[in-house]
């Protein structure tokens, strides 16, 4: 199954306490990611850019769908890749997403078509994982994921160094079936290449289940 190039960017701004982080709310009946609150994001068009410049592309990409989906004018040269992710082969549709940081200064005010895009609110990455486990928003998978990499971090200093820090890792999760719901593997966790979740080892995982989401990321068990 071909891949379809995606981008989305992470909008940060500065806050009183923690920085926080725009999220829109897709329209319920849409196809895809119907209902679910995302960044600002979607897949490439011919007009990004040629393929074969995939950085650059999918740089347009994101600052595109940043304005048409929440009216942010943003420069293709202040986006900072921060994690790509590849969608579980599992799945009957499957995106290569690049994840972009951008910090305007100043921050527009935010616009949205009340069609694919009904609501939006700026969270902060704690205050928005905790709505997603209070049901009042849900969020996918890599959109838990990385808030929860950037609740650890207390500064949009700190956001900024750690994302510059290494060059932006590659997501290809592996999708494992429960009976309450699915957990996703990463690369680093030891039960990734069987898909085992009892391999004792490094953990990176995503537990989905009916009870909540849970991240999981230790170096050793």
């Amino acid at each position: 199954m071909q891949l379809i190039p995606a981008a989305t960017v992470i909008v940060l701004r500065h806050a009183q306490e923690v920085p926080e982080i725009l999220l829109l709310h897709r329209h319920p009946g849409l196809a895809v990611q119907g209902n679910v609150w995302v960044f600002p994001g979607g897949r490439l068009e011919p007009s990004d850019g040629p393929p074969d410049d995939t950085l650059r592309a999918v740089r347009a990409c994101a600052v595109r769908e940043a304005w048409e989906e929440s009216g942010l004018r943003l420069a293709p040269e202040a986006l900072v890749p921060m994690s790509r992710w590849v969608t579980p082969e599992a799945l009957p549709k499957r995106y290569d997403t690049w994840f972009f940081i951008a910090v305007p200064n100043p921050v527009p005010p935010v616009r949205i078509d009340q069609r694919e895009i009904v609501d939006y609110r700026w969270y902060s990455a704690r205050d928005a994982i905790d709505a997603h486990h209070a049901g009042r928003i849900l969020l996918s998978p890599p959109g838990f994921v990385l808030l929860s990499q950037l609740a650890a971090l207390a500064s949009l200093d700190m956001i900024l160094a750690q994302v510059t820090a290494a060059p932006p890792p590659h997501y290809r999760p592996r999708l494992v079936f429960l009976p309450d719901g699915a957990c996703t593997l990463y690369e680093q966790d030891a039960g990734y290449a069987k898909g085992d979740l009892r391999a004792s080892g490094p953990r990176h995982r995503l537990w989905m289940g009916s009870a909540g989401w849970r991240y999981e990321e230790s170096s050793q068990v």
